[in-house]
């Protein structure tokens, strides 16, 4: 039989923390250029999937352009993180 946690009789709690990283990886400036960027993202899509929503309704426009939106710019900041990890990688593994 396999040798699992919570196989044992007694409750196995493990206290072993994650290591925590060596610099800090951002700054109150990359945070603001990432709101900036994300903000500028969400009205450019917002202007254009606002047109493409089938009612005639102001507020469902609105309510559907902006979920639409929203969605995508979380897409987006998240390419940013991405981008932004990709490239420290790459830069550290060029100093080596």
């Amino acid at each position: 039989m396999a040798n699992f946690p919570w196989t044992k009789p007694r409750l196995f709690v493990s206290f072993t923390t994650m290591s925590q990283p060596e610099t800090k990886l951002t700054s109150p400036v990359s945070l603001a250029v990432d709101a900036i960027l994300v903000l500028a993202f969400f009205l450019f899509i917002y202007s254009l999937v606002s047109t493409h929503v089938p009612s005639n309704d102001p507020q469902m426009i609105r309510l559907w352009g902006m979920l639409c939106s929203a969605c995508m710019s979380g897409v987006f900041w998240l390419c940013i993180q991405m981008f932004r990890v990709v490239l420290r990688a790459q830069r550290a593994a060029g100093k080596k």
